[in-house]
């Protein structure tokens, strides 16, 4: 008998078709937060950003990490801003 590899996972091996929330350690995982986050981080890190729009990523951005350290995305990841990551860190 050969041995086949398991197939790569499929966003809808995560989230059925339909659904938009899984839970996670006990928090709401909604469909989209990983995108969100890298949309919001990216521009977080730009050095023209005003004040005021970083002050509210920053709140978009900490409410986030729960949710995805609870899915491991920080065990595999590092942010390359030192300033992102000592954010990240103190979530």
């Amino acid at each position: 008998m050969t041995h086949q590899p398991p197939r790569p996972a499929h966003a809808e091996d995560v989230l059925a078709d339909g659904v938009d929330r899984a839970d996670r350690d006990r928090l709401g995982a909604r469909e989209g937060t990983v995108a969100a986050f890298l949309r919001d981080t990216r521009r977080w890190v730009e050095p023209d950003i005003a004040p005021a729009e970083r002050t509210l990523l920053t709140g978009t951005i900490a409410a986030a990490v729960p949710v995805l350290r609870a899915l491991g995305l920080f065990d595999l990841f590092e942010a390359r801003d030192p300033a992102l990551r000592a954010l990240i860190d103190a979530c």
